[in-house]
């Protein structure tokens, strides 16, 4: 996978080469981070970013949930670059709320339905 921070940046339209806005890039992801920790997407024990070191798979390593990059575009651009007419920002709003539902029920799944089977002993003989 790729850099987390020269992801988001690139869909915000700054060149990885482009420092000048990292401290503030970095801390949206950050806070949309806990965000989806409190979706239940992530690992239990949450995640942040210091600097464009940090790769998506250390924080989605099942495909399952490319979502979130979609999600982590989204809630960045709606704080760090929010969209000047309304009609835009509920577009987005929508999107947002429509993604936050869908990575909260592939969570669940994954929750529900391990990749490693569950052998439950029937109590026999």
């Amino acid at each position: 996978m790729s850099s987390i921070l020269d992801d988001v940046k690139h869909m915000l339209g700054l060149l990885p080469a482009e420092t000048a806005f990292d401290i503030d890039v970095t801390i949206h992801i950050n806070t949309v981070f806990t965000t989806l920790k409190q979706l239940g997407v992530g690992p239990p024990e949450g995640f942040f970013i210091e600097d464009n070191t940090a790769d998506w798979s250390e924080f989605i390593p099942d495909e399952r949930l490319n979502g979130v990059k979609s999600y982590m575009f989204l809630r960045v651009k709606s704080i760090f670059d929010p969209p000047a007419t309304g009609f835009t920002q509920a577009a987005m709003e929508r999107q947002i709320l429509e993604l936050e539902w869908r990575l909260r029920l592939e969570a669940e799944e994954q929750v529900l339905s391990p990749l490693e089977p569950i052998i439950i002993d029937g109590g026999g003989v």
